[in-house]
């Protein structure tokens, strides 16, 4: 079954491609990004900043994190934190650790985007290697379920919460040798689907996913790596749905699954 709602279905199908956010629509939103220290993640994580979001930056590299802050201070329209968290190896305390800092400084959450992500490897199933795929599983799909659980609170303490998961094809359309990476996207738009349904009669956090299609990233140069990279979105060229979900734009949408990129 797929996991698009019919709530906000006809605007979601429609706005998201073509909104462009206008100069101050996230001011005074707090908005916290996993993987901020790079590709996708950065490049939401400065747009958002640019149109006044305070912005919460989840990575595990502290220097990229400080690099994307540094940019973001260069702006002069938002401030932003560091959050420091490795996914792959964060226990119940790094989660409660990072939920008492955010409710001392904000005493709420207005937005929250899993993008952190990693590929694995390419292979048959009947060769994977086990650990890598439990690997793959934790950080793409277990992380984000134990931070979402340990969020929620602060985000319900905000009138109008988003909570926006990074997609892909690979969780739409299973294929030979994407292995780990296509099952966590697929439990990803479960997640997603799951607790839209949960909270829907609660009207925040409202609850979405974006799949980027092909973008500069590092993620799928590991994946393509003889593919010619001129022919492919940049980070930068995709921010405009995220922003839409983040921001009051798309208040009441609920439980879609959508696309950055009009298919070709």
């Amino acid at each position: 079954m797929s996991p698009i709602k019919k709530s906000g279905a006809a605007a979601a199908l429609a706005a998201h491609l073509s909104y462009q956010a206008g100069p101050d629509e996230l001011r005074g939103r707090v908005i916290a990004i996993t993987g901020a220290g790079d590709g996708i993640g950065q490049a939401v994580a400065l747009a958002a900043a640019a149109h006044g979001a305070e912005l919460v930056l989840i990575g595990r590299s502290v220097s990229k994190l400080e690099a994307v802050h540094a940019r973001i201070a260069a702006l002069n329209k938002a401030e932003a934190s560091i959050a420091p968290l490795d996914l792959e190896r964060a226990v119940a305390r790094d989660y409660d650790q990072l939920a008492d800092a955010l409710q001392r400084r904000y005493g709420r959450l207005d937005g929250l985007l899993h993008n952190a992500a990693i590929l694995g490897v390419l292979s048959p199933i009947e060769q994977y290697d086990v650990p890598t795929w439990c690997r793959v599983l934790h950080v793409n799909l277990t992380a984000a379920f134990a931070l979402t659980q340990v969020l929620l609170p602060l985000l319900r303490s905000a009138p109008d919460a988003s909570i926006v998961f990074t997609s892909s094809g690979a969780g739409r359309h299973a294929s030979a040798y994407w292995g780990a990476y296509t099952v966590s996207k697929f439990g990803v738009e479960a997640l997603m689907g799951i607790l839209a349904e949960e909270l829907e009669h609660a009207g925040t956090p409202r609850v979405n996913a974006l799949n980027p299609g092909p973008v500069r990233t590092r993620l799928r140069r590991q994946a393509f790596p003889a593919e010619d990279i001129t022919r492919l979105a940049a980070p930068e060229d995709i921010v405009q749905p995220y922003l839409w979900l983040l921001g009051p734009a798309s208040r009441g949408v609920n439980g879609q699954s959508l696309d950055c990129q009009a298919k070709r």
